[in-house]
Parts: structure tokens; C-alpha cells; sequence
């Protein structure tokens, strides 16, 4: 009797493996495949990280049992995933951020503000996250400053953020200054400390506002860069959608009831961002001088919005940084979505995550020089 309950528990662990090994496998799929056709599959390329997890797992507990050849299920899948697990990790020693520039490089720092916290004055100082926030970008020494669900007013009674950004060392900018009410204005901007020769920007279809691709050249030295900033589709969860999220975390009511909204919403986004992915990508590869593209691209490595917009492009962090890489605070830990990208006629010499929790994002620094 334990010798066939021994049979059964192996074969079924076996079988369990080889379903886990093929879902991994079908999420490293996802970013050849255009959700707008494969919706469905883009839902794996989110469990990515946890199905990688089985897999290593399933392999380690094969070998610790003795059983090599069941292990080779897992180690033939982390072969075959090994494209999606370069861009999921970065595989660098971790080395301290230099903050001294060296000679011939500039620093572009790229940040979802999440419009400051703070929109209206307020005088309380025990509360005043956005001067934090404004102190932080101070210190940081970049030259160029692309943010993203950027914040600003022209009405006293709120914060005029531009100005703010300014006092900070910044007096060229380039914003799209699309309404938020009356006297608001949300959207991405660039600052720089060098001259701004020419800008411009490109809207997504709707309903992607205020959501917008902006551009800058910007003379530093003797070279024109072009400096891309952008934000794509949110998934636009409210208040009551992550009570779901946790409800689902809990195993609390019907998971079909919790989790209807939230797969709605995941749809909506993959496909929005998939339009969004290829305008970026047609735009970007018009440009007539080197370019680097800061983005909240509101998606994981794994995914066809990152594989369009990076293709041919340089990802910072997988130059230079180490381990996951997580820039959005929230939901998991496994989320990173925000990216700082070169043209391969740039040259990256160093990248850094500040994890100062003022935002739902980490602040991303990379320094940049001409490439050899």
C-alpha cells in the first residue's frame, strides 16, 4: 500500500511539474504575442515571476529527494526561458552609485511623481511629502528630469510644481499642459539644465488622455540628444478594486465575483498599452539623433509592450543593475514597469533604483556618455 501511495504522490508531482513547465514556458511567450489578439495568454506574462519560482523550486525539491531525472522537466523549461529570465533579472554585482559625474556623461533621472501627493498649499508640516519629494530631485545632481502623472497649477491655492522644479536648477522644460479641471494641468514633462532646441509630442488615441509621448532635443555640449518621456495605459484601479485585490489575497467571498472587475480592467490596459507600444517604437525609430526613452510603461518585462518598445534599445537596468528591479511599490514585489532605455549609440556607465517611498514609484537614475 505505501509502495503504490509512493508511485501515485511521484507521478502526480511529475505531472504537476510538467503543467508548471508549460504555463512558464506559454509566459515567455507573451511578448511575441499581440494582445489584441492573445489577451488571454498576456494575463500569464503577470504570473511570470511566480511561475518561475515553481519551476526552481520543483527543480531543487528533485534533486534533494535524489530523482535527477524528473528535474530535467524544470531544467529543460529554464533553458528554453532563459531570453525571458535576462529581462526579468539583472545579473550585475551591486555596486554604490557614484554621484560624482565623470567627464563627457550626463545624468537623466526618470520619476512617476504621482503628481506629488500634495495639490493643494498646505502648511502643515508634519504632511508636506511634495517638498521631500523636491529635496530628493535636488540631490539626485541629473540634468535632465523626466516625469511622469506630473502635477501643476496656475491657481494660487495649489501648487505651481513647474516653477517649483525650476528653482531647483531647471529653467528649460517642455509640457504638454493638458487640462485637469480648471487651472490644472496633468501630464508628463522634461526638464533640463541645457537648452531645449526643438519639442514636440504625440497623442495616443483616446481613451489614453492625458496619457502622451513627449520629445525634446536637447544641445548638451556639442551633442543633440533626443530625450523621449512617456506614461502608458494604467490598469486605473480605484479604492474598491484593491479591497478586492486583498479579498482575493485573503480567499475572502467568491473569487469569480472579486476578480471579474480586475480581469476587465487587466484587458483593457494590455490592449490599450499594445497601440501605445507600437506608436512608441514607429516614433522613436524616426528620430534623427541618439535617443534615451524614460517610461512608466505600466508593464512587466515580460510582456509585448516592453519587448516593442525595447527592441534594438538598451535597457539600463539590465546594464547595470542586480536582482528583480522592482519600481512600483505596490500590489507585488516583482513589479517592475518603469524603465530607462538608450539607443545603442549612447553608452550607459551606471544605474540606480532611489527607494525612497514618497510616490506609488522609485525614482531611476542612469548616467550616459557617447558610445565607442
Amino acid at each position: 500500500m505505501a509502495s503504490k501511495l509512493r508511485v501515485f504522490t511521484k507521478r502526480f508531482f511529475i505531472f504537476a511539474n510538467i503543467v508548471v513547465g508549460m504555463l512558464f514556458l506559454l509566459a515567455c511567450l507573451v511578448p511575441q504575442l499581440d494582445p489584441k489578439h492573445w489577451w488571454f495568454i498576456s494575463f500569464l506574462g503577470l504570473g511570470f515571476p511566480f511561475l518561475l519560482l515553481l519551476v526552481i523550486l520543483f527543480m531543487l525539491g528533485w534533486l534533494m529527494i535524489l530523482h535527477p531525472r524528473p528535474a530535467l522537466i524544470s531544467l529543460l523549461a529554464l533553458a528554453l526561458g532563459y531570453k525571458s529570465i535576462s529581462h526579468f533579472m539583472a545579473f550585475h554585482q551591486p555596486k554604490t552609485f557614484r554621484y560624482v559625474k565623470e567627464p563627457g556623461q550626463f545624468r537623466v533621472l526618470s520619476w512617476n511623481v504621482a503628481r506629488f501627493i500634495e495639490l493643494k498649499r498646505n502648511h502643515n508640516k508634519g504632511s508636506e511629502t511634495r517638498l521631500k519629494m523636491l529635496d530628493l530631485l535636488r540631490q539626485q545632481n541629473a540634468d535632465v528630469l523626466c516625469l511622469q502623472e506630473f502635477h501643476t497649477s496656475t491657481n494660487p491655492e495649489f501648487y505651481d510644481n513647474i516653477q517649483a522644479v525650476q528653482d531647483l536648477g531647471y529653467p528649460y522644460y517642455y509640457f504638454s499642459f493638458d487640462a485637469d479641471g480648471d487651472r490644472h494641468y496633468y501630464s508628463s514633462i522634461i526638464f533640463s539644465r541645457f537648452p531645449i532646441v526643438d519639442s514636440g509630442k504625440v497623442r495616443y488615441p483616446r481613451p489614453s488622455l492625458p496619457d502622451v509621448l513627449l520629445w525634446a532635443d536637447i544641445r548638451i555640449n556639442s551633442d543633440t540628444i533626443r530625450f523621449f518621456n512617456t506614461h502608458l495605459q494604467s490598469l486605473q484601479f480605484d479604492r474598491h478594486d484593491y479591497e478586492r485585490i486583498e479579498k482575493i489575497k485573503s480567499v475572502e467571498d467568491s473569487l469569480l465575483a472579486n476578480s471579474r472587475g480586475i480581469l476587465s480592467k487587466l484587458r483593457k490596459a494590455i490592449t490599450y498599452r499594445s497601440y501605445q507600444a507600437d506608436i512608441v517604437h514607429k516614433v522613436m525609430g524616426d528620430s534623427p539623433y541618439p535617443f534615451l526613452l524614460c517610461a512608466d510603461l505600466n508593464d512587466v518585462p515580460n510582456s509585448y509592450t516592453y519587448a516593442t518598445v525595447r527592441e534594438g534599445l538598451q535597457d539600463a537596468f539590465l546594464k547595470k543593475g542586480n536582482g528583480i528591479g522592482r519600481t512600483f511599490t505596490s500590489l507585488s514585489p516583482t513589479l517592475r514597469i518603469d524603465y530607462i532605455f538608450a539607443d545603442p549609440r549612447l553608452e550607459i556607465h551606471q544605474f540606480r533604483r532611489v527607494t525612497r517611498r514618497y510616490s506609488d514609484h522609485f525614482m531611476l537614475l542612469a548616467d550616459i556618455g557617447k558610445g565607442k
